[in-house]
């Protein structure tokens, strides 16, 4: 089994068998670079709001400052939910579901797994599941 995969030469392909090892190596490595990125940002984020709590002496950049602060945590908070998607999904590799459909059990398929890592649903069973949202929500 190959626990390095060189993301650049790499491309999991329709052709091969679903999930076998280089795709499971090929997604575990893009995932764990994908949640890397996420906590780099986050620090950064972190670091250059501890920078900016200085007391703004006028009120409109104080306010400023403050709507900003308040837009940047909602995004890290968005974020820390993708970390345990991400985080899920790597188990799902760990423990052999990754790829399949929690609803039907068929393969995810490459295309949309490479476009979306974290994708538990086959795109037909993820139409049915926002048709269905979307019937309850316009009731």
């Amino acid at each position: 089994m190959s626990e390095k995969i060189d993301l650049s030469s790499y491309v999991p392909s329709e052709d091969e068998e679903f999930m076998n090892a280089n795709q499971r190596a090929y997604f575990r490595a893009k995932l764990v670079a994908w949640r890397n990125d996420i906590l780099r940002e986050a620090r950064e984020t972190l670091d250059h709001l501890a920078e900016e709590s200085a007391n703004h002496p006028d009120l409109a950049d104080r306010a400023s400052s403050e709507t900003d602060r308040a837009i940047e945590l909602r995004a890290r908070d968005r974020q820390r939910k993708l970390i345990s998607k991400i985080d899920a999904a790597l188990q799902r590799i760990e423990d052999g579901t990754y790829g399949y459909c929690e609803e039907t059990g068929e393969p995810i398929g490459i295309k949309r797994l490479d476009a979306r890592p974290i994708a538990t649903l086959s795109i037909e069973a993820q139409e049915r599941h926002e048709r269905r949202e979307k019937v309850y929500r316009d009731e």
